[in-house]
């Protein structure tokens, strides 16, 4: 069969919702409930502020890879 392959048509296609864009969910958390969304590695923010929420999640949750119950 060396002719076009046929294009597959998911058949969940018509239920799959639209993509979403994690920063406006995040802007809208922080905009209306004032919940804060933020990778400590983020760019935006500089090396003290990236500091700041690293330190912060850890004594809320633990470090990273460690069960914190």
């Amino acid at each position: 069969m060396n002719g076009p392959h046929p294009h597959y048509r998911n058949p969940l296609a018509p239920w799959q919702g639209e993509a979403l864009d994690l920063e406006v969910i995040k802007r809208q958390g922080w905009r209306n409930q004032r919940i804060l969304v933020i990778r400590p590695d983020d760019r935006r923010l500089d090396v003290h502020e990236r500091e700041i929420v690293k330190r912060i999640g850890e004594r809320l949750y633990g470090r990273q890879g460690q069960d914190h119950g």
